[in-house]
């Protein structure tokens, strides 16, 4: 009888959430992980059995570099693929979904990507990086008017931080071009960038990043924004160079526990 009593319960737990979280994972493979850990901290849970169900399809080896798709120099669009993941986790039952690359928010790249998710029919919503982060600004930081990205060469030159920041308001700075070739290297190079060294990151890519953060603080940045996923693997403090951190990762994962669960969302720190 205990035993069955047991398992009723689970079957009880099981059913008190409809649906789960999706994670687009594999873009790049910690940077998943990171955000489901992230999911987990912003939730209000006493026991295992309080947490939020969260599924998180890793799909890297699939999935196309996003910069060589961006910068022209190969033809494969890694929308299709990431659709094809998205369209999986909402049939698996997820009912909101976030990615964790900022790059592959581009346009072109959800262009692709999202109407492979409308076509299952599910309903699932997909929850925007991007704009997740400039409403965070405009409700948690209003008193910032000039905010400096960190990001990925392709982040920068599809504009997608550029366009939604603008639309609120802000003034928006971003490395000048060696910067944003040092802020590249210390994401992508194969010898010491955070790709290859996640756990734990390079000294060198560590400090990479951190002086172009300062670079953007002596330039008048209020807060600096880390608009690649892999950069909050490196720079974990909540403030650096007097300004504060804004950490993308977490960003989406608060936005995705309200949509999904916002009476378990923990209060904003």
């Amino acid at each position: 009888m205990a035993g069955k009593s047991h398992s009723l319960e689970g079957t009880f737990m099981l059913k008190a959430f409809k649906g789960a979280i999706g994670i687009v994972g594999g873009v790049g493979p910690y940077a998943g992980l990171d955000l489901m850990r992230k999911i987990f901290d912003a939730t209000i849970a006493h026991s295992d059995q309080e947490h939020l169900p969260v599924l998180h399809h890793s799909r890297s080896n699939l999935i196309m570099d996003r910069m060589l798709f961006l910068t022209g120099k190969s033809p494969d669009n890694p929308g299709e693929i990431l659709g094809e993941v998205m369209a999986e986790l909402a049939q698996d039952g997820a009912t909101v979904i976030g990615m964790p690359c900022n790059t592959a928010h581009s346009p072109v790249i959800l262009e692709a990507a999202l109407p492979k998710l409308a076509a299952t029919g599910t309903g699932a919503k997909f929850i925007h990086m991007i704009n997740a982060v400039a409403e965070y600004l405009r409700d948690v930081h209003p008193e910032v008017r000039t905010v400096g990205v960190l990001g990925t060469i392709g982040t920068y030159q599809t504009g997608i931080y550029q366009n939604a920041l603008a639309e609120a308001g802000l003034t928006v700075l971003f490395p000048d071009e060696e910067g944003r070739n040092r802020v590249q290297s210390a994401i992508a190079d194969t010898t010491f960038g955070i790709k290859a060294q996640s756990n734990p990151v390079t000294a060198k890519a560590r400090q990479l990043l951190a002086d172009e953060a300062g670079r953007l603080a002596e330039r008048g940045a209020q807060a600096v924004i880390l608009g690649c996923t892999e950069i909050p693997l490196a720079l974990t403090e909540p403030m650096l160079h007097g300004v504060p951190l804004l950490d993308a990762t977490n960003v989406l994962a608060r936005a995705l526990v309200r949509a999904f669960a916002p009476d378990k969302l923990k209060p904003q720190a």
